[in-house]
C-alpha cells in the first residue's frame, strides 16, 4: 500500500528570522568585497604593509595633503588648514627642489 503524502506547513521551518542570518552573511560578503576593490583600485596597498612610507596628493595646489605611516599610526596633514589657523604664517615658498637620478638635489629659487 501506498501512503499518501500530504503538504504539511508544520514541518517547514516557520521562523521568519532564519533568513536574516543568510542576508547578513551576503552583506559582509559584498563588504569585503567592495574594500578590497577600493583598495586594489586606489593603490593603497601601502596602508596595509609594515613599512613607513609618506604619500603627496595634489602636489603644490592648494587642496595639497601629506599623507605619513609611522609604524602603527598613519598622520594625515593639509597646509593650507595649519597655516589659516594661526595667526601669523608658518612658512612662504622660497623655491623649488629637483632630485636627479644620480640622487643629487639641486635647489632653484624661485
Amino acid at each position: 500500500m501506498k501512503r499518501r503524502r500530504r503538504f504539511n506547513p508544520a514541518a517547514d521551518d516557520d521562523d521568519p528570522m532564519s533568513v536574516v542570518g543568510n542576508l547578513f552573511d551576503v552583506a559582509m560578503v559584498f563588504a569585503v568585497a567592495l574594500m578590497v576593490a577600493l583598495v586594489g583600485r586606489y593603490s593603497m596597498t601601502e596602508l596595509f604593509s609594515q613599512e613607513d612610507f609618506t604619500i603627496v596628493k595634489n602636489p603644490g595646489k592648494d587642496n595639497m595633503e601629506i599623507i605619513t605611516k609611522e609604524g602603527q599610526q598613519i598622520n594625515r596633514y593639509t597646509p593650507s588648514e595649519d597655516q589659516s589657523s594661526s595667526d601669523s604664517p608658518r612658512g612662504r615658498k622660497v623655491g623649488t627642489a629637483y632630485e636627479l637620478e644620480n640622487g643629487e638635489i639641486i635647489y632653484i629659487p624661485d
